[in-house]
């Protein structure tokens, strides 16, 4: 029997939705003291031997903002996310980002948007790659060896919560947490580092500016705290690069590996690599 913790407390950091409308307190109403943020259902539980474990979801999807009077709802934004630039004219990013969408957009550094066409998924690891036909920027290497440590300090780069915070990129810091995911998923890390809707597909960096995750999804602290009595905190999710690697090398992509001699850096020099080859990615419906 599962324990019921496990039943749908993950949040998916999946594609944000650009905007959040809410609706004005009535008179004399205070207001409320936090937005909600967007839920996605979970997935259904996996088949086993594989997938994701029972509870995880990807990060939900912001939703538009509704549309003019008279405004045609032909071809629009439905939600976004994060994809950073594994190889020349390839972004990676998580499948629950790119799943569904008509067409995808990916706007680089400068602010100009380029389309992006997916060229393969893999909804059991959770990932995507996409191909665009213009450069999207430098490539992000990935670190070389398998090991990845318990405390170990990790920086995030992504585009969270897209038209309620900033519509820059986004860096947050923390440690590698567990070398396991929800239910030991063995597909997982757990970091410390906080995440958002629309980090979903990011890039998870070690201290030298070297891939060593994607970042996926969130511990659902509404539905622990419900279940347990506590609100957990800083629990979330990223792919282990060696499931994106494995996945880049089944679809032929060649991967740039990491100095191992690089010195770590501080976390705004680890951002600085990041930043040209982070990019902000829209689905269209």
């Amino acid at each position: 029997m599962k324990h019921p913790i496990l039943l749908a407390i993950l949040l998916a950091l999946g594609p944000s939705a650009a905007g959040f409308a809410q609706k004005p307190p009535a008179a004399g109403q205070a207001p409320s003291p936090r937005a909600a943020l967007p839920s996605e259902k979970p997935p259904p539980l996996p088949r086993q031997g594989g997938g994701t474990p029972s509870g995880q979801a990807d990060l939900p999807r912001d939703k538009p903002p509704p549309l003019a009077p008279g405004e045609r709802a032909a071809r629009r934004q439905v939600s976004s996310g994060t994809g950073f630039v594994v190889a020349s004219q390839r972004i990676m990013t998580n499948h629950h980002v790119v799943d569904g969408c008509a067409e995808m957009s990916a706007r680089l550094p400068n602010g100009q948007e380029i389309p992006a066409i997916v060229i393969a998924s893999d909804a059991t690891r959770d990932l995507a790659l996409l191909r665009t036909e213009a450069d999207a920027g430098p490539i992000l290497p990935f670190r070389g060896s398998a090991t990845v440590r318990r405390g170990e300090g990790v920086v995030t780069y992504g585009f969270p919560l897209a038209g309620l915070l900033s519509s820059g990129p986004t860096l947050t810091t923390g440690e590698v947490s567990a070398l396991a995911g929800l239910a030991d998923n063995p597909r997982h890390i757990q970091i410390s580092a906080p995440v958002q809707p629309g980090n979903s597909g990011g890039p998870l960096l070690d201290m030298r500016g070297q891939v060593i995750g994607v970042v996926v999804s969130k511990l659902n602290a509404g539905q622990v705290a419900r279940q347990t009595g506590d609100i957990p905190q800083n629990v979330n999710f990223a792919v282990k690069h060696t499931e994106a690697l494995d996945f880049l090398r089944e679809q032929n992509v060649a991967v740039t590996p990491g100095n191992t001699d690089q010195a770590p850096r501080a976390a705004d020099a680890v951002g600085e690599v990041a930043h040209p080859s982070t990019l902000f990615l829209r689905c269209l419906k």
